[in-house]
């Protein structure tokens, strides 16, 4: 089979290299000159560990290349992934107008069978949507199939997850199109889940809604231990052993972001809203997600007393470590709150850079974390970078106006950071 993947952002990059690397080749299409030049060189236009080192391999080798042509590379192609965008749009609905354009593409320049496939996350019912699109497009009548096969990718783990996955999820109305499909991953060793197009659509929303619940769950049980004085940590230990909980997805912090999370939950509760469904306990979710940042905020006022004219070191912009996704970060909605309050804000993240909207006289980015603690009267943890964890705490101290910490991803040692001589406070978790 000769694979397109249209759209070469985080998804479509990942899929095409993984799929080179099952031993397949695979085109990456892209409408933006810049973004394919810069991966013919072999560098990503992200980060994610692991995948440049794997995009050199294969150009190396043959099995990927990457074009802006794109009614050569329909035509030269028998199986087409959709790897587009879908962002939201204000009332919480996906913004298929990328997915369409593709759809409307390929029914313009098929030259004969295509399998379709959608790995954009989708709302339920697009399959249906896309098989209207590629018909409308057609000037000749070709046959085509469209399919549904969410990724479960975790940004900073994306190699791993796609190479060694939980699960490979086909939603097909044909035997063929799912035969197709089920041979294209029949190296990987993992259950395979054949079903309707609508349930792997749902599937994917339902799975990214059920984790960030979770997570709202633990960071609603951390602010009753801090007024308690019990260790969640100790919670989620004891919680997560339970086979039926599991312990991912329960470390208390400042909430989710990224792509994902946020934008699915939105999605599937406006697919709810249009079916006339409440889904109330996701409306909840969100709600908690939104308000969690300031529980931080709220450590450091208590502590501060004011935050007017304090130094206020920030490590750590990326939603998560690993990536240098700030979408939606919790990171960048705690500096726009620290600048309404009139803080001075030094900034440090590995990989991340600061957006547009916090480029600010009050804003300083730095190159190394000591760099962004020197002189701050207290420190805020947002993303759990290893490397913080190797900072030589005690040297910083003493450059430190305030020895101050508000851990809010809760990867210090508490104990310890007190022992020398800190004042640390995480969420839900103190010594």
């Amino acid at each position: 089979m000769s694979i397109l993947v249209v759209g070469t952002g985080y998804v479509g990059t990942t899929t095409a290299l993984v799929l080179a690397e099952l031993g397949w080749r695979v085109t990456g299409l892209d409408t933006d000159d810049s973004k394919i030049k810069l991966l013919q060189q072999g560098s990503l236009p992200f980060y994610e560990d692991g995948l440049e080192a794997l995009l050199k391999k294969h150009l190396q080798s043959g099995n990927i290349r990457f074009t802006t042509k794109t009614v050569k590379a329909i035509e030269q192609s028998d199986l087409i992934f959709i790897c587009v965008g879908t962002p939201s749009q204000q009332d919480g609905s996906a913004d298929l107008r990328y997915v369409k354009q593709v759809a409307m593409d390929i029914g313009r320049h098929m030259n004969g069978y295509k399998l379709i496939v959608n790995k954009s996350t989708v709302p339920v019912g697009t399959q249906e949507k896309v098989t209207r699109w590629v018909l409308e497009a057609q000037t000749r009548t070709h046959p085509f199939d469209v399919a549904s096969n969410p990724e479960f990718l975790r940004e900073g783990k994306a190699l791993p997850d796609a190479m060694y996955p939980d699960r490979v999820v086909i939603g097909a109305s044909s035997d063929h199109a799912a035969k197709l499909l089920k041979a294209l991953y029949q190296s990987l060793k993992c259950p395979v889940v054949i079903t309707t197009p609508k349930t792997a659509e749902l599937i994917k929303y339902a799975a990214n809604a059920f984790l960030a619940t979770k997570v709202s769950y633990i960071n609603e049980l951390a602010k009753l231990c801090d007024k308690l004085g019990i260790n969640v940590k100790e919670v989620a230990q004891g919680i997560g052993l339970d086979p039926r909980i599991g312990s991912s997805f329960l470390q208390a912090g400042i909430g989710y972001g990224g792509s994902c999370f946020p934008k699915d939950v939105s999605a599937l509760l406006q697919t709810a809203n249009e079916h006339d469904t409440e889904l109330r306990l996701l409306e909840q979710v969100i709600s908690i997600n939104r308000a969690q940042h300031q529980h931080l905020l709220h450590k450091a006022r208590q502590r501060l007393g004011t935050l007017v004219h304090k130094k206020i070191a920030v490590l750590g912009l990326a939603f998560k470590p690993d990536t240098d996704d700030i979408r939606e970060a919790p990171a960048v909605n705690i500096i726009k709150s620290l600048l309404d309050e009139k803080a001075i804000v030094s900034v440090h993240d590995p990989v991340a850079k600061l957006p547009p909207e916090l480029v600010h006289v009050s804003v300083t980015p730095c190159n190394t974390p000591e760099q962004a603690l020197y002189g701050a009267d207290a420190v805020f943890i947002c993303t759990e970078w290893k490397s913080y964890q190797h900072i030589d705490w005690e040297r910083i101290k003493r450059y430190m106006n305030d020895p101050n910490i508000f851990d809010g991803r809760n990867m210090l040692d508490a104990r310890l950071m007190a022992a020398i001589g800190f004042h640390y406070q995480g969420i839900g978790y103190q010594c």
